[in-house]
């Protein structure tokens, strides 16, 4: 781990716990014993096949609002690649595809929009 982020752990540890999230590699055994060491509790999704995340994580009520939070986030995501055409994309170079991201976002926020003003209140 790096010396800034066991500084910012330490410097945090009087008032809670720093709850820090790891991706793609979160089932690694070794890596969440080193995020535990210096005093954070290792976020990351629960799953049959690693139990690598076990009770002292999942116990806490925070951890299954952070789940949901986290479905709802690769929801949109999803409907980007999906429907907004980003799995494969047709553009090379930075400024072209920040363009078609924020356009796929923008085009998921009508939908979104839409979809919340049709609900009844």
């Amino acid at each position: 781990m790096g010396g800034d982020l066991r500084r910012r752990l330490e410097s945090a540890r009087p008032r809670r716990r720093e709850l820090l999230a790891v991706f793609g590699r979160g089932g690694n055994p070794l890596l969440l014993a080193r995020i535990r060491a210096v005093g954070a509790t290792p976020h990351v999704a629960a799953k049959e096949a690693c139990g690598a995340i076990d009770a002292r994580t999942t116990r806490h009520p925070g951890y299954a609002v952070s789940q949901q939070r986290r479905k709802r986030i690769e929801e949109i995501f999803g409907w980007m690649k999906t429907v907004g055409l980003l799995r494969k994309l047709r553009h090379r170079g930075v400024a072209r595809v920040n363009w078609t991201f924020v356009f796929t976002a923008a085009a998921y926020n009508l939908v979104r929009m839409r979809t919340l003003a049709a609900r009844p209140a």
